[in-house]
């Protein structure tokens, strides 16, 4: 599977990744990629993580599943995120927690998955899964189909998110 990740969007959702974007954007970045290389060596998957701006001077990903890429003005880092959620369609999960890019990605067939479900999954406190959906879907008249049954969209956001419940 290959994962594209809106970086600085998780980096902001996360309470020691702020901590560590605070003494600088080279030092938040690193902190990210320390944890996707960890997902991406457990999973096998490949991940590309997406920021705003120029690169830094500090050290490059520890691994080749690992791909760090820079949008260049006037292109933002959603907008690099959306064309590739284009390019690679059903075979990509997106990690953002920005509408209007899980919008476009959902459009393009990719999984999308928030920021705050991607972290959770790669943390040791991931708890077994859950239907959170239930009471909302036997609120919902005139459905056909299993009502306990979670969409399609959701349905592939889960099992993105299994790949990284690590051991």
């Amino acid at each position: 599977m290959r994962w594209l990740i809106d970086g600085y969007n998780v980096i902001r959702r996360d309470a020691d990744l702020r901590a560590h974007e605070a003494e600088s954007l080279e030092a938040g970045r690193t902190a990210l990629l320390r944890l996707v290389t960890r997902a991406a060596r457990a999973t096998g998957d490949r991940f590309t993580v997406v920021f705003d701006g120029a690169p830094g001077s500090g050290p490059g990903p520890a691994s080749g599943q690992v791909a760090v890429t820079f949008s260049r003005p006037p292109e933002t880092a959603d907008d690099v995120l959306v064309r590739q959620a284009r390019q690679l369609g059903a075979g990509a999960a997106l990690v953002t927690s920005d509408r209007a890019v899980r919008d476009a990605a959902g459009r393009a067939g990719c999984a999308v998955i928030s920021a705050d479900e991607f972290l959770r999954a790669l943390s040791a406190e991931s708890e077994p899964e859950r239907d959170d959906d239930d009471d909302d879907q036997r609120n919902r008249p005139d459905k056909r189909g299993n009502p306990r049954r979670l969409s399609k969209e959701a349905r592939a956001a889960q099992r993105a998110l299994r790949r990284l419940r690590l051991p």
